[in-house]
């Protein structure tokens, strides 16, 4: 790994455009920092609407001046979604210049196969190397264990024009516009991961850290820090806390994505959870995903002037 803190270029603008999310609403209204979809193409209504799963897919872009940039974080869980949204929202395929997945789970590698049919030019995939861990599995209550799908296999990628860029440490990407975290540091005594995750290695199960769990992270130019998660399997705080570190950047503007609060589980650390957010203070926080309806009540009551409702279609704008 480089030396820290890691350089990371300062940005003008952020832009996050949801592709996939769990959850549709196309009443919403804009404010300042979101943009949400037309209800009307003209003065017409479509009789064709934005489509809602368990999943994450995110546009992202940057610009610094007159340079612009374009990716894509994560890729959702079912193809016809995902490719259905994008069509409705006029994204091209060939304007993605890399393809981050935050980890390996289905709700956010499912259209990848189906999205790279759409490109025409080489495109970089940034990676964990635990993304291509198999099989993986979900422990329930009960004992028994379900499988996870195998959505990521190496040699699949041999006949697309995708060059596989794995790394457990952080890679700068976008001219060092864009951090992805790659392995994140776990530091928190509350944050204990995904429960009932298993791997399979050698023919035994152990538990399974998720240690594929990456994020992004921008330096937007005099607020801070604007950080992207896909499921937070490290921890919300630790993702925040490593991008920190990583960057040397002490204030955080933005926090966005799955934040992984949903269920008894993690019922339990929400007080917690929620108390060192604040400390850091974001101006910013858009919970997506897997945060789950009991953490989102909780971060709109505590964050009111922050708090952003996602849904899909909405643009966040940061500047």
């Amino acid at each position: 790994m480089e030396p820290l803190p890691m350089p990371l270029k300062e940005v003008d603008r952020v832009e996050v455009l949801t592709l996939m999310d769990n959850f549709v609403d196309v009443l919403l209204e804009n404010t300042a920092v979101v943009k949400r979809p037309p209800k009307a193409i003209g003065e017409e209504i479509p009789t064709d609407t934005l489509l809602a799963e368990h999943g994450l897919c995110l546009l992202v872009k940057v610009q610094q001046g007159a340079e612009k940039h374009t990716i894509m974080l994560d890729t959702g869980y079912n193809s016809m979604s995902v490719l259905h949204n994008m069509d409705i929202l006029a994204v091209d395929p060939n304007e993605l210049e890399a393809i981050v997945l935050s980890h390996a789970h289905m709700d956010h590698t499912g259209a990848l196969h189906a999205i790279l049919g759409k490109i025409s030019k080489p495109i970089p995939l940034v990676v964990h190397p635990d993304a291509f861990l198999y099989p993986r599995f979900l422990e329930e209550k009960d004992g028994s264990k379900k499988r996870f799908p195998r959505t990521l296999v190496r040699n699949d990628f041999k006949q697309r024009n995708v060059k596989i860029h794995e790394s457990k440490a952080p890679t700068s990407i976008l001219d060092g516009a864009i951090l992805v975290t790659g392995e994140v540091e776990r530091t928190t005594a509350f944050e204990k991961g995904m429960p009932g995750a298993l791997v399979e290695r050698d023919g035994s199960l152990e538990p399974d850290p998720i240690k594929d769990d990456q994020s992004l992270v921008i330096n937007l130019k005099e607020k801070g820090l604007v950080i992207i998660t896909g499921c937070s399997h490290a921890g919300i705080v630790n993702t925040i806390l490593y991008a920190k570190k990583l960057t040397g950047i002490e204030k955080v503007y933005a926090v966005l994505g799955g934040f992984h609060l949903s269920g008894a589980f993690f019922e339990k650390i929400l007080e917690k959870t929620i108390d060192e957010l604040k400390a850091l203070s974001p101006a910013v926080v858009v919970p997506m995903h897997c945060t789950g309806r009991k953490a989102m009540e909780l971060l709109s009551r505590e964050f009111p002037a922050s708090f952003v409702l996602n849904s899909v279609g909405s643009k966040i704008t940061l500047n």
